[in-house]
Formats: structure tokens, C-alpha cells, sequence
């Protein structure tokens, strides 16, 4: 008669040959969430540096509805939601669009750009996917959904866009019309800055902006798209409850991976 040791032991071997089994019969499990800095970004060292910042920094600069500047130490410049109303005072190496509105694209970018990146399949074939490295900056994008003026949807009309430079992480949201799923999140990864819409209305509302806020838990967290100070000031009454507020006279921040917030806090940039 099997002793308690020996069936312990048989037990045991039948739980391992169990887990075997459905690990082979089981289709594979989706990925966890890439960091989102891919490593070889991190690996470039430093950049040699071109814009008067050190060379873990990036400078964000309001310029103003949704289109900000961005700067890396190594001189690459990116102007977000370049469009024919609101422009940087300098021409950037990179202009990402959305095409939601007039404000967030351009029909005439300037030919001087050197890549135009849009959000949306000009030939309506599918997604827009972009992944592109330029010296110490890597540009892709995660594509969403929007509305359209007649009510519908518009599959893959806007999208996402990551900024990666060293460890750091930039998402501008675009246009974002909908909560982001998991999809969306693990695509994502990691966030440093994000930079998105609080007009409630036009774009996501408000509550739904929130929940995506509290999903990413970025350090730092900058409003734009809020049409003058009503939308904006209802945004901050209600993320005051969860997250500091902090007001910069200066519509420039610049931020670095090792000197980010403790914790996640909204930090209102001056301009419209």
C-alpha cells in the first residue's frame, strides 16, 4: 500500500504533467504590457547635444490648442497636430496629425518638414502604423476610433502618438473620442508625460477622460483642447480630488526620466 510520502509525490507528478499538458494545448496568452521605452532607445547613449538640454531631458512647449513642441537634447523638433491655424515659430523635423478637425492637420504642411506623420490611412486601406526613429526620438502610433459628423464611426480615424526618448515616454492623445481598452493600454505601456484633451465634449467627456487618467497613471499630466478657461477649470475641480494641480507661468516645461513628480500630478501649461 502506497505510503503518505509516496502519494504525495505521485500527486504531485500528475499536477506537473497536468500543467505541462495545457500549456502545450492552450493557445498563447497575449504579452504584458511592453515598457514604453523600447530598451534600444535607452541603449543609444548619449546623443550628442544640440538644444541646450542635457542629454536624459526634453523640452514640451505649449504652442497652443492641441500642437505642442517637442525638443530632444540631441535637436530633434516635433510639432503635434500640425495644422494651417496653430504652428510652432519653428519649422520640425516631424509633424504628427490628426485628422478629426481642420485644427489638428494640415492639407499644406510645410515641405520643409521632413516627416509627416498622419493619424488616419489617407487611402482609407486601414490603420495608419507608424514607427520611426530620428537621432535620440522614436515616433509610433496606436491607432483609435472616431465619431463622425453624421454619428457614425470612423474605424482607426485618430490616433495615439508615442514619443520615446531614452527612458522617457510622451503620449499625445490626439483627438480621443473613446475610453482606451486594454488593447490600447498594453500597446501603450509605460506613459512619463501625457498631453491630452479636456473640452468634455468635442472629445471624450470629462468622466471618460478621468478613467483614462487613473488607468495611466502618468507623472506628469498636461491639459490642452479646452476652448478658454470654463472647461478647463471644471477638468481641475473635479481631478483636484485625486491628483496635485500645479500652474506654470511658462508655457515650457522641461522634463527628464530621474526628475519626474513622486506621484502622478495635472501641470496646466499657459495658452488655448
Amino acid at each position: 500500500m502506497p505510503t503518505p510520502s509516496s502519494l504525495r509525490l505521485i500527486v504531485a507528478r500528475g499536477l506537473a504533467l497536468l500543467a505541462m499538458l495545457a500549456a502545450c494545448l492552450s493557445p498563447a496568452l497575449p504579452r504584458a504590457a511592453e515598457p514604453g521605452c523600447r530598451p534600444e532607445m535607452a541603449r543609444l547613449g548619449p546623443p550628442v547635444l544640440r538644444a541646450n538640454l542635457a542629454a536624459d531631458q526634453v523640452r514640451v512647449t505649449f504652442v497652443g490648442h492641441a500642437t505642442f513642441l517637442i525638443e530632444t537634447a540631441g535637436g530633434v523638433k516635433v510639432a503635434t497636430d500640425y495644422n494651417d491655424y496653430v504652428r510652432p515659430p519653428v519649422t520640425p523635423d516631424i509633424a504628427t496629425m490628426n485628422k478629426a478637425h481642420s485644427t489638428h492637420f494640415s492639407r499644406a504642411p510645410d515641405p520643409a518638414i521632413r516627416h509627416v506623420l498622419r493619424g488616419w490611412d489617407p487611402s482609407g486601406a486601414g490603420a495608419a502604423l507608424h514607427d520611426l526613429t530620428l537621432g535620440d526620438l522614436r515616433v509610433r502610433n496606436v491607432p483609435t476610433n472616431i465619431r463622425t459628423y453624421a454619428g457614425g464611426t470612423d474605424h482607426d480615424g485618430n490616433s495615439i502618438f508615442v514619443f520615446e526618448v531614452g527612458e522617457l515616454c510622451i503620449v499625445h492623445l490626439g483627438h480621443l473620442h473613446h475610453p482606451l481598452e486594454p488593447g490600447h493600454l498594453r500597446a501603450l505601456g509605460r506613459v512619463d508625460v501625457m498631453l491630452f484633451p479636456v473640452d468634455g465634449s468635442y472629445t471624450l467627456d470629462q468622466d471618460g477622460m478621468l478613467e483614462v487618467l487613473t488607468a495611466l497613471q502618468a507623472r506628469v499630466m498636461i491639459p490642452m483642447h479646452f476652448f478658454g478657461g470654463g472647461s478647463l477649470a471644471r477638468f481641475l475641480g473635479r481631478a483636484q480630488e485625486s491628483w496635485p494641480i500645479e500652474r506654470r507661468d511658462s508655457p515650457q516645461i522641461v522634463v527628464g526620466r530621474a526628475s519626474l513628480p513622486q506621484r502622478p500630478t495635472v501641470i496646466v501649461l499657459p495658452g488655448n
